[in-house]
């Protein structure tokens, strides 16, 4: 299948700026990431063209050489199948973008806890490991109060036997003979441009294990499961991020080990809807506590309970607000409120006796027992008697 033109690929036009070109890729990245859109082939594909296209129209060597040439400029093998140093800042702005960070920081890739990933290289071979992410489920009252969780998280992590060189005891990597430690060739083109690619020996990492270890084959790392504590803090919301620098999987051959990313979500409570740092509780009432007034005991969040006040002809719908008996603000000395809504139930199922009551009560009810149903079919009357005239 022929290649889609890379300016059609971003969406933009052979005179767009350097700027555009960023833009696009991180507005068509954010929708087509693998993360985003797991198991789905067509945003795969996609991001894979998105990727190849922004290396080369990012490169501004590679990019004249391109509009020059087309792809036979770089037949023989150009990028676009690696992750680069320019790829992965603007990957990183665009997780940024995405999730916003709980603690800060820039982090590389992520995957979920017991996937596969690439992380990003540098120079001598080493490279960062990936990030993981970790998706927890907390309750209300555990996002009201905080707690501390424990959790196994399955990663890799340096291996013990090499201590991450990859290369087996009594050796060490050596530097790659074709691109003497640089992990990039260059190769000139009719004298008119030079391409420079990923060395194809070495993976671009600069050194080459002769003697690779027997434990890790030379990977630096092993596999393990490992048992992290957790704290999460009051007032947490869904999707709220917490990082854990440094606790992801360990560097290729010494790297740096990637982050953690844990995923907060909060469960459906039984009692409570809540919205930011406020907490709505539905109260159900019966008709006659509604007409004659009382109290309704309830309970709140702090594990206690609060007795709410029903004034006398008390609505279906109103509310009654608790000053800070809501959730605490994240990262905040904040509270919200707890509001109580009530719902005026009518009676079911009467019997005879409760019947013959509310039918005398009907009788001796006049027009200021019920104001709002008298009045509105007073309007109604008028209305009615009033197209009536209209019409004759």
């Amino acid at each position: 299948m022929a290649k889609r033109d890379y300016y059609e690929v971003l969406g933009l036009a052979r005179g767009a700026s350097e700027l555009d070109i960023k833009n696009a890729f991180r507005k068509n990245a954010k929708v087509h990431h693998p993360d985003i859109n797991p198991g789905n082939k067509d945003s795969e594909h996609k991001f894979k063209e998105l990727n190849e296209a922004y290396q080369c129209l990012s490169d501004p060597q590679k990019r004249a050489a391109y509009n020059q040439f087309g792809h036979a400029a770089f037949e023989g093998g150009m990028g676009g199948h690696g992750f680069g140093g320019d790829f992965s800042s603007s990957m990183s702005d665009i997780f940024d973008d995405l999730f916003g960070d709980f603690v800060g920081g820039q982090g590389g890739q992520r995957r979920s806890a017991g996937g596969t990933a690439q992380g990003g290289r540098s120079r001598g071979g080493r490279e960062r490991g990936d990030d993981l992410r970790y998706n927890m489920e907390v309750t209300l009252n555990e996002a009201f109060n905080g707690k501390t969780a424990e959790i196994r998280v399955p990663t890799s992590v340096v291996c013990e036997t090499c201590t991450g060189t990859g290369a087996r005891a009594g050796t060490r990597p050596s530097v790659c003979g074709t691109c003497h430690g640089a992990g990039k060739v260059r190769s000139s083109h009719g004298g008119f441009f030079t391409i420079e690619r990923t060395c194809t020996i070495c993976q671009g990492r600069g050194e080459v294990i002769d003697n690779p270890c027997g434990t890790c084959s030379g990977s630096g790392r092993t596999t393990k499961e490992r048992k992290l504590s957790v704290n999460i803090p009051a007032g947490v919301e869904d999707g709220t991020r917490i990082r854990l620098a440094g606790e992801g999987e360990a560097g290729m051959r010494g790297g740096p080990s990637g982050d953690l990313y844990i995923f907060l979500s909060v469960k459906t409570h039984e009692f409570f809807q809540r919205d930011g740092a406020d907490i709505f509780c539905r109260v159900p009432i019966s008709m006659v506590a509604a007409a004659l007034g009382g109290s309704v005991e309830v309970p709140t969040l702090e594990g206690g309970r609060t007795r709410v006040k029903i004034p006398e002809g008390s609505e279906s719908g109103k509310q009654f607000r608790l000053k800070g008996k809501g959730m605490p603000v994240l990262r905040s000395k904040t509270t919200g409120d707890m509001y109580i809504q009530i719902d005026v139930e009518t009676p079911k199922n009467l019997n005879r006796r409760q019947r013959e009551l509310l039918q005398e009560f009907e009788k001796t009810s006049d027009k200021g027992t019920n104001p709002e149903s008298t009045g509105f079919f007073a309007k109604m009357s008028s209305f009615f008697e009033g197209k009536g005239g209209a019409g004759e």
